[in-house]
């Protein structure tokens, strides 16, 4: 399993559309083979950055899976509007409780 990491930060005043256009967006990246789960989170101290953590079966699925395919294109029309992209990052577990 691989963690994709990636912290986003959302244009300011936007933080409530960002969320609904991710709503809308799930589907796409859960249809992708390979893809888990996912998990968005808005900052408590900084609620203009959201924490996106998917779970990938290999890091292949998301970089060339998902990031080749038409949904990824619709992905980023429904959120880079209200988001500024960022890389991601991904890990394997070492340890875990």
């Amino acid at each position: 399993m691989v963690l994709e990491h990636a912290l986003l930060p959302v244009v300011a005043g936007r933080e409530e559309a960002f969320e609904a256009a991710f709503a809308a967006a799930r589907p796409l990246i859960a249809a992708t083979p390979g893809f888990r789960r996912l998990q968005l989170s808005r900052g408590v101290e900084r609620p203009g950055t959201h924490l996106l953590l998917v779970e990938w079966e290999r890091v292949e699925d998301h970089t060339e899976g998902f990031r080749g395919s038409d949904r990824y294109e619709e992905w980023r029309r429904l959120l880079h509007h209200v988001e500024e992209p960022v890389p991601a990052d991904h890990y394997t577990e070492v340890l875990g409780a």
